[in-house]
């Protein structure tokens, strides 16, 4: 069975997809707490070095001309257990975002229905099976669903956004919180990190995007950008409705609530209609990208082979129920802020390095690739002392990662392979 490949508007709208989804939806509430009225100002520097990222994303994918990210360019680059040991944490980043995804998804929707506290990890369940089954019919269905919920998840945010400006009111920008510094921001721009992550999902769809040289770029590039304007506008929007203190108190559902507060009952169904497919649409573009991520690891022997087998829609099927198995376990046990904090850290680690290579191989540009490694490791460092400071728990979790992908992952392979 031949595959629908992803034009340029299904491109864009797995990149859109994969960052909005992520991005304001789940960690409004929390920038807002980290970089106070300055909130807004985080999402332009992170999206500042997102952009960067994503032009040394764009040029070391043209340059090698297969699917795989990071963990393809280490390979071709010759560090190859760099690469394997990368590829373990990445995955395990992205089974971290899709539960962010998922637990959004399920705050949201219960918050409406209200029918007890069980009921947003059921949803975070349901909505992940449901999102397994239709990437398992293909990418020409993924790209399908991923261009409906995108765009009106914009329409959604841009009414809420220009509505609630239009109301303007500066000192609703710091009500019931203390007021912050500016560099606030920068901490701020390094813990919601994962708000960006999405774009670079599409370096592993490399083989399922029409005329790559030219589609990439363009889709990228300017996802990344509109993406940028739609954070901003929404962080303040949101705020001079609601007031900064009920979107950090309710930052699981804080733009239900700003909604609730725009439009009556309409603006909540409305806003968590939209939070539904923005969730969703994260969930799928996530989903889809990590499987063949997955795949590209497993046919370098760093994952049990099974794991590259593809259906008869040419997906990789065992790797789609492997990433959707932890990522609802996750959804169930975790929390918010602690998802959040530990899928930053791993991103912003493999942006600095994508950031890196695209200087060492001499892309275009390739001063600007410094810039984004410069703004990548300053990010890192105030990231890890503000988890230090006031919460440990993602940083604990990212060292385990890194223990398991550097440590135990040669020990667990081989096991696999004796077990065979």
């Amino acid at each position: 069975m031949g595959k629908e490949k992803f034009g340029l508007n299904a491109t864009w709208s797995m990149a859109v997809g994969g960052m909005v989804g992520g991005g304001i939806f789940s960690v409004l509430g929390v920038v807002i707490m980290m970089a106070g009225q300055w909130a807004w100002l985080s999402f332009i520097l992170a999206g500042g070095i997102a952009l960067i990222s994503a032009h040394s994303y764009n040029q070391l994918s043209l340059m090698y001309k297969k699917g795989g990210g990071a963990f393809l360019f280490l390979n071709e680059i010759g560090y190859k257990g760099t690469a394997a040991s990368l590829s373990w944490i990445l995955i395990l980043g992205y089974i971290l975002t899709l539960s962010v995804y998922a637990f959004t998804f399920g705050e949201y929707v219960a918050h409406i229905i209200n029918f007890g506290a069980w009921l947003p990890r059921v949803l975070s369940v349901l909505v992940i099976v449901g999102l397994a089954l239709v990437n398992l019919r293909g990418a020409g269905n993924a790209a399908k669903i991923e261009i409906i919920t995108v765009w009106g998840k914009v329409l959604v945010l841009g009414a809420l956004a220009i509505f609630g400006i239009c109301m303007w009111q500066p000192e609703q920008l710091t009500e019931g919180i203390e007021t912050m510094s500016w560099h606030r921001a920068i901490v701020g721009a390094a813990t919601i990190f994962v708000a960006y992550e999405g774009f670079q999902l599409l370096s592993y769809d490399y083989k399922d995007i029409k005329k790559p040289s030219k589609t990439l770029p363009r889709a990228t590039i300017s996802a990344v950008l509109a993406v940028m304007l739609i954070y901003v506008l929404v962080s303040l929007g949101a705020t001079m409705l609601v007031g900064a203190e009920t979107l950090v108190q309710k930052k699981e559902i804080a733009l239900s609530v700003a909604g609730e507060k725009a439009f009556g009952i309409a603006g909540l169904i409305i806003v968590t209609i939209a939070a539904a497919f923005s969730t969703g649409s994260a969930i799928n573009a996530t989903m889809f990208s990590t499987a063949r991520l997955i795949e590209s690891v497993a046919n370098q022997d760093d994952l049990p082979k099974k794991l590259s087998k593809e259906n008869k829609a040419m997906v990789p099927a065992n790797a789609i129920w492997v990433v959707s198995a932890f990522a609802m376990l996750l959804a169930v046990i975790g929390s918010l802020e602690v998802l959040v904090d530990a899928a930053s850290l791993i991103f912003l680690i493999t942006f600095g390095i994508v950031n890196v290579l695209a200087y060492k191989e001499s892309c275009r540009f390739k001063w600007v690739s410094v810039l984004g490694a410069l703004g990548c490791g300053i990010a890192i460092v105030l990231s890890v002392i503000e988890q230090i400071k006031h919460n440990p728990i993602p940083l604990f979790v990212f060292v385990g990662l890194v223990v398991l992908a550097f440590v135990l992952r040669p020990f667990l392979l081989k096991q696999i392979c004796k077990n065979r």
